[in-house]
């Protein structure tokens, strides 16, 4: 594997300058993604690649992530340190061209780096016009060196601080809180990027420490993505339990793949090119699938296992229960897409089909019974899969008006124009009539639920697709589910889940999520999933009247207007409200609050569904344990 260890030129002369850093400030968006908390973390990630990419040059072993209680951030690895010598085309000192101009740095030399992650690539330059300071401190050549700036303009020369024996570079900034809607970092999100980092890095020890809550966690994994494969599964019942791993290499694109199966009914690939998790999927995923496919495929045949009457294995139903991380690392990697998370190079699937295929088939010749435990797996998928096709045919043969004409069903709206309409699914009767009647008839329709919607995490898709209520929402949205999904066809550009802020509703509000996360994720990945945030408390004293979403609010506002003489009532459902207080406070798109479901973190998503939803008593009530002190307005 050439990891470019034998190339220690790593000196003014690697650093190449492409453009000037002025834009960012004006349009942080186009070079970080956004201003929100999204945009407000890739600040860390992109000092961590830098890192990261001295560590895959195989430079550094350790990086370590300091949060600090005015939310500033530390971030140092034991690296060579960025080369302070003058550069040739800017003049100024290489550590200050890093630093300054956007796009300057090894990345773009393959002599310097031969892969680099990153989603943006904007490195360091970036976090420096975005900060309010950065201080730059490098160990190189036995020597100490500091630079500070401030919101990416110089404010000192390259001093000499020291000396050491150590080598590296740390990097301390503060977010402008000018730029962001807010520059408090939550700390879980870095935890889970950092870790994931870990994993598709073997060998990297990452630290990171929180001082406001004086939280600390090390992530270090020898076994790389096969440690990844069995975190993921962890919560799961195996059908094996050696993980099925490869690693390779050709025409410079290092592969590696780690696979397990579960007794589980999803499919869960990662896919993953220079550390970004392609969750758009690319050439890599589907040199991967095409692979897999053909490999068990090839195996049933050889070995007798599938008969002739027998229904023909897809390979949906070769990839159910599978787990699986694809890595691959890459010199130059072309990125496409929605949200450039797809990658385009069309060398790689051919690359990426050979190295998989190869090691799947080994696997499947020396684990006879683990192979045939997966193909019987895979037949016992394409029969259910044939009679959910029968039952899919039902819903299609039945038509949309006929189930949409029932009694307590979706009360449609008038509009034709999926983009101006939304759909409101609330639970129960009582919240049902009064959704109705204080709706915009226009524009929302109301699609009530008679109790809990089957449990997807512990079903077959036949037998989900059976389910009246599921198949409900299914007519109503209009685009189809699992080898008919057609997102063009979705007749409602919002989903709003509109449950009961207490265990009842969040229990039905995670059942649904986990029904869009496994069956529809392109609803999530795509913004027409949202999550309606009802009030807890209406409060009134004389005149003064107001509606509060969280216990925080409610003591706010006690305080200002004093307690005395004051109403309180508590809402324990959507139903307690009369139409017009339903409108006001949840339905009006003038005043309401929505939250939107997004698929920023699905490893995490995934992770928390399994928990809940799997057939794992302990894991359960391991999570409930933990998070019992972050629950507020329990309602049992």
């Amino acid at each position: 594997m050439d990891t470019g260890k034998n190339n220690n030129n790593y000196g003014a002369e690697q650093i190449q300058v492409l453009e000037g850093l002025e834009p960012v400030r004006k349009r942080p968006g186009m070079y970080i993604g956004s201003t929100g908390e999204r945009g407000l973390h890739q600040l860390i990630y992109e000092v961590v690649d830098n890192s990261i990419d001295e560590a895959l040059a195989g430079y550094c072993d350790t990086i370590k992530v300091i949060i600090n209680e005015d939310n500033s951030v530390i971030i140092e690895d034991n690296g060579r340190g960025i080369p302070v010598e003058k550069n040739i085309q800017t003049g100024k000192s290489t550590l200050e061209t890093v630093l300054t101009v956007l796009h300057a740095g090894g990345k773009f030399n393959n002599d310097a780096y031969k892969v680099s992650g990153g989603l943006h690539g904007v490195g360091v330059s970036c976090v420096n016009a975005l900060s309010d300071f950065l201080v730059a401190e490098v160990r190189r050549d036995g020597k100490i060196y500091k630079q500070k700036f401030e919101r990416g303009i110089t404010k000192s020369e390259v001093e000499l601080a020291g000396k050491t024996k150590e080598t590296g570079t740390t990097i301390s900034f503060l977010p402008d809180s000018t730029i962001f809607d807010s520059i408090e970092f939550n700390y879980t999100t870095v935890k889970h990027r950092l870790r994931e980092l870990a994993f598709l890095n073997k060998g990297i020890k990452i630290i990171l420490e929180d001082k406001r809550s004086d939280t600390k966690d090390t992530f270090y994994y020898e076994g790389g993505i096969k440690e990844f494969v069995q975190f993921l599964n962890s919560k799961k019942q195996h059908l094996h339990n050696e993980i099925i791993y490869a690693e390779g290499i050709k025409d410079k694109v290092i592969v590696e793949i780690a696979i397990q199966y579960t007794d589980s009914y999803s499919e869960n690939i990662y896919s993953f090119a220079n550390n970004i998790n392609t969750i758009e999927g690319g050439t890599h995923l589907v040199g991967f699938k095409t692979a897999v496919t053909r490999a068990i495929n090839d195996y049933a045949k050889r070995s007798n296992l599938i008969k002739e009457n027998d229904v023909a294995i897809t390979g949906d139903d070769i990839r159910e229960g599978i787990t699986a991380i694809l890595s691959i690392k890459l010199t130059d990697p072309q990125f496409e897409g929605q949200t450039k998370t797809k990658l385009g190079n069309s060398e790689v699937r051919g690359i990426v089909d050979s190295i998989t295929g190869e090691a799947l088939s080994i696997f499947c010749e020396e684990n006879p019974r683990t192979a045939k435990a997966i193909v019987e797996k895979s037949l016992r998928s394409a029969r259910a899969r044939d009679a959910a096709r029968k039952a899919r045919d039902l819903v299609r043969r039945k038509g949309a008006l006929e189930s949409m004409a029932l009694p307590g069903k979706l009360a449609d709206c008038s509009e034709r124009d999926p983009a101006l309409c939304e759909i409101c699914i609330v639970e129960g009767n009582s919240a049902g009539g009064s959704a109705k009647e204080g709706r915009d008839r226009k524009t929302q329709a109301i699609l009530p639920l008679r109790g809990k919607i089957l449990n997807v995490e512990k079903s077959r898709i036949d037998r989900i697709l059976n389910s009246e209520e599921i198949k409900n929402m299914i007519t109503a949205f209009g685009c189809g589910i699992g080898e008919d999904f057609d997102i063009s066809k979705l007749r409602y550009h919002k989903i709003i889940i509109m449950t009961d802020a207490d265990v009842d509703g969040a229990h039905i509000r995670t059942l649904l999520l986990t029904f869009f996360y496994r069956y529809m994720k392109d609803l999530i990945r795509n913004g027409h999933v949202y999550a309606a945030q009802p009030p807890l408390y209406r409060i009134k004293k004389g005149k003064f009247e107001q509606y509060l979403y969280s216990d925080a609010e409610l003591n706010k506002t006690l305080e200002e207007i004093g307690r005395d003489k004051v109403e309180i009532q508590r809402y324990k459902g959507l139903g307690e409200m009369n139409p017009e207080q339903l409108w006001d406070t949840t339905m009006n798109p003038e005043t309401r609050i929505l939250l939107r479901i997004t698929e920023n973190d699905a490893i995490e998503a995934d992770e928390i569904f399994n928990i809940l939803m799997g057939d794992k008593v302990a894991p359960r009530r391991e999570f409930i344990e933990t998070n019992a002190k972050y629950v507020k307005n329990l309602d049992i």
